[in-house]
């Protein structure tokens, strides 16, 4: 099969990594890709629709797997289905339930899918007048997309006030247009992603981000700082839960709206003392999930995408092997503010094969491996438990060159 991977992540890079050790893989094509697979790249950007279309077709590509949300949002997966190719990723209406959260509480409440309470508002006057009325602490969302940073869980209302006046005002763009105030749930937060063809769902192993920038969970978000895999408090019982009570429901509901919902469903969970919650729905891979999920993954991947894009899911199986894996993320010096480029980078000259250097933010420049975003490196391992996989990645962060280098030293403690 040719196949065409897009984006330009550590997620992109871990999907490539996996999809290119498949037998079924005979061409390889990442756009725009990064430092990382820079021997498959192609030089188109994610959100440029007519080029990848074009792309697609003259390369006869078999099968388009998307990364990024953004394009999902923009409708590639549409497009190329007119085309008649293979996508894996859903079309524009089903990736609204990442590109818009309160279409997504809309669609849970429908589908009677357990979640925090919440209330719309587009005027910055009610939202803050409700702050007042309900005290803290709140959650406050921005609608749209925000590169994984547009929610803000305020412990104070001077915070939470704080909080509507910089989404509403600008601080990401159209997508605080709209806003949603939420109450604050409490407990242990887990994400599901699963393999989906409209119909049948696969749950791969539960993984738990580390979002804020530094150790302690203190600090703002970030895009996440690293994840571990299984989280030890997740059980068998948790994951039935969660596929009889979120998970189905939700692909009967985008049914039901004629927007069947294929590819990668990533459901945000919280454990409460009330049982399950839906924090939010994402519609891909997850950055940087992928990389510890493609470590653990023992089948090979092209089947299963195949079969989501095709409506065969209910024939294939996802094989994990019985272990943990642990992803830290190495960023820029100052992400997730203001961080400097062309920071030079000296990676091993061997990379144990329990072990791999996922990038994201870099580039080849005259032969030399430069920074070129904020988070950069997803270092990652497996092991037999997380003690061991944890050990393992930070030994192999120890092995690479990357002058202030920024990264958590409590991911899976």
């Amino acid at each position: 099969m040719n196949i065409l991977v897009v984006g330009g992540g550590g997620r992109e890079h871990a999907l490539a990594w996996k999809i290119a050790a498949s037998p079924l893989c005979r061409r390889l094509y990442v756009a725009p890709g990064n430092g990382g697979t820079a021997e498959w790249n192609v030089p188109i950007a994610a959100g440029d629709i007519p080029a990848l279309t074009e792309f697609a077709l003259r390369q006869k590509v078999d099968l388009t797997v998307i990364g990024p949300e953004e394009p999902l949002t923009l409708g590639l997966a549409d497009a190329l289905r007119a085309e008649n190719l293979a996508v894996f990723g859903p079309g524009r209406l089903a990736a609204r339930l990442e590109g818009s959260k309160a279409f997504a509480k809309e669609v849970m409440a429908a589908a009677g899918v357990p979640a925090a309470a919440s209330r719309v508002f587009t005027e910055q006057a009610a939202a803050l007048a409700y702050i007042d009325e309900t005290g803290a602490p709140i959650v406050i969302k921005a609608d749209g997309l925000a590169a994984g940073k547009g929610v803000i869980v305020a412990r104070t209302q001077a915070e939470a006030r704080q909080a509507v006046q910089s989404i509403m005002g600008g601080a990401f763009g159209a997508a605080g247009a709209r806003i949603l105030i939420e109450e604050c749930l409490t407990g242990r937060e887990v994400s599901l992603l699963c393999f989906c063809d409209g119909e049948t769902a696969r749950p791969m192993v539960a993984v738990q981000d580390h979002k804020r920038a530094r150790d302690g969970d203190e600090g703002p978000n970030t895009g996440g700082m690293g994840v571990c895999a299984p989280p030890p408090f997740w059980t068998p019982a948790l994951e039935a839960e969660a596929m009889a009570k979120v998970v189905r429901p939700t692909l009967l509901e985008m049914k039901r709206r004629g927007a069947p919902f294929t590819g990668t469903l990533f459901v945000g969970l919280m454990l409460t003392a009330d049982g399950l919650r839906v924090l939010e729905y994402n519609v891909r891979f997850g950055d940087p999930e992928t990389q510890a999920l493609m470590m653990l993954l023992r089948s090979d991947i092209v089947p299963l995408l195949a079969a989501c894009a095709s409506g065969g899911l209910n024939m294939a199986a996802a094989l994990w092997r019985p272990e943990a894996a642990v992803c830290v993320v190495m960023a820029a010096p100052g992400y997730p503010g203001a961080y400097p480029r062309d920071i030079p980078i000296t990676l091993p000259r061997e990379i144990p094969e329990y072990a791999a250097v996922f990038h994201a933010g870099t580039i080849w420049r005259e032969d030399a491996l430069l920074s070129a975003g904020g988070r950069v490196l997803g270092v990652t391992a497996r092991g037999p438990d997380l003690a061991a996989a944890r050990a393992r990645a930070y030994a192999l962060t120890e092995e690479i060159g990357f002058p202030g280098a920024h990264f958590r030293r409590d991911i899976a403690r």
